[in-house]
């Protein structure tokens, strides 16, 4: 594909857990880093609870808009753990225990007793998936049209990244630069805004900190060419000049 194509894509977390703060979400950052070093836009994320009707439904929005999903979360063993139903009714297709996947679990209990049922769940893979294999604990995600299901638990989740990431599409990588300064940001917003319509094609934003040794501003360019982002950084630094603050690149 052409490298002036864009390749984007969204995360779905599914998780109660999530929604109710008993877990925080650190996937999606993970996620968006992952993908941005592969030239794929992160364009969208939502949280879903545990709720068929509620996954299904986001799924069918986001498969139609995006090159890929990623779902993380409801893949595991418990009564709780419905996402590969929920993706199987996305797609009308049926859903049973997968013979490679049942084998690979199988495989890791020495005592066959403790391979039960809530176990063999996790070998439960919508019909016409492929598996997503994992390093971290052999439980397998699967892709099916353009969605990746991986598992909630970072370390697997990363795991499975690693396996899909051959299989995907490149797009051309975003550069950035970083601008900070100890300025108030109003100071600097009608400026920003000029260099912005000067670089209608960079993102250009404003990020103000607040620390206890005082306060700043982080000004970020962000394009897909990296003179350009070079060149509107320079613009930045000359305006935190031109208002009498010293900035530096971060």
């Amino acid at each position: 594909m052409s490298q002036s194509e864009s390749v984007t894509a969204a995360v779905l977390v599914i998780g109660d857990e999530i929604l109710s703060g008993r877990t925080q979400d650190t996937n999606t950052n993970y996620i968006a880093k992952f993908l941005g070093a592969l030239g794929i836009d992160l364009r969208e994320a939502r949280v879903v609870p545990d709720v068929e009707e509620e996954i299904v439904a986001a799924l069918n929005a986001l498969r139609a808009r995006f090159t890929y999903v990623f779902t993380t979360g409801g893949i595991g063993p418990t009564h709780d753990d419905i996402t590969a139903d929920a993706v199987a009714r996305a797609f009308g297709v049926g859903i049973d225990y997968h013979p490679e996947a049942l084998a690979m679990l199988a495989a890791r209990f020495a005592n066959p007793a403790d391979f039960n049922e809530m176990r063999k769940r996790m070998a439960r893979i919508p019909f016409t998936a492929a598996l997503v294999k994992n390093s971290a604990s052999v439980a397998p995600g699967f892709h099916i049209g353009n969605v990746f299901v991986m598992a909630g638990v970072p370390m697997i989740m990363r795991a499975m990244l690693e396996d899909i990431a051959p299989t995907l599409k490149r797009g051309a990588i975003v550069h950035s630069a970083t601008v900070q300064a100890r300025i108030a940001e109003g100071r600097i917003a009608a400026g920003l805004a000029a260099i912005q319509r000067d670089f209608p094609e960079l993102a250009i934003g404003s990020y103000p900190f607040y620390r206890e040794d005082g306060f700043g501003v982080q000004l970020v360019a962000r394009g897909r060419d990296a003179a350009k982002v070079e060149t509107a950084a320079g613009a930045i630094e000359m305006l935190v000049r031109a208002e009498g603050a010293e900035p530096t690149r971060v």
